[in-house]
């Protein structure tokens, strides 16, 4: 399995420090993914909202083995896309599936007035309460995070691990009983929901 960052449009350093971030999880253990299967669009600008950008640097890397995977398209991905960059990334999470790839699930950090829909898990992730609660009608899947207190915008993509929250289950509503936890930490259960699947 891949995962595959789709930043904004914003300074490149912020994504760094998100990668850094992951392949701190990674490295520690708490995830067992390979870090040689975490791959990073370098797309910039407007690029960041071009599917078909996003598509071909998955074609490249991935069914061309660029990062020494296995099984090309029937590898499952899951992207984990900011900001503007939640644009392209869910329409290349569509054209993927198109070209008969598997999307294994779709996280969406702070993708406000994205609408998202698809035939795979979705997860948004926000900064605070009114941006989940407006994003959410736009689509989202059960396990969902915002912010409390709120944070400013980049500091969810810079450095969740200092950013307190709720995990929110929509089906039914209400916080669970461990609802409080970081958005780094609340990453790292779908990561691992998803490794075991």
């Amino acid at each position: 399995m891949s995962i595959i960052i789709c930043p904004g449009i914003h300074e490149p350093d912020l994504t760094e420090s998100f990668k850094i971030g992951l392949l701190d999880m990674v490295s520690n253990g708490a995830i067992a993914y390979n870090p040689t299967n975490i791959l990073l669009y370098p797309g910039k600008d407007v690029l960041v909202l071009s599917a078909l950008h996003i598509l071909e640097f998955l074609r490249v890397s991935v069914a061309h083995r660029r990062y020494h995977l296995t099984n090309s398209l029937e590898s499952p991905i899951i992207f984990i896309s900011f900001s503007a960059g939640v644009v392209g990334a869910i329409g290349a999470a569509h054209l993927w599936q198109l070209l008969g790839g598997r999307v294994k699930a779709f996280i969406a950090i702070d993708g406000w007035g994205v609408p998202l829909q698809g035939n795979f898990p979705i997860h948004r992730m926000s900064h605070d309460y009114f941006t989940h609660w407006s994003s959410c009608l736009l689509g989202s899947g059960q396990n969902n995070f915002y912010a409390e207190p709120a944070v400013d915008h980049l500091s969810i993509w810079k450095s969740p691990q200092t950013v307190q929250g709720c995990w929110v289950d929509s089906s039914i509503e209400i916080i669970p009983p461990k609802g409080r936890l970081t958005a780094a930490e609340f990453l790292l259960m779908l990561l691992k929901r998803y490794e075991a699947n």
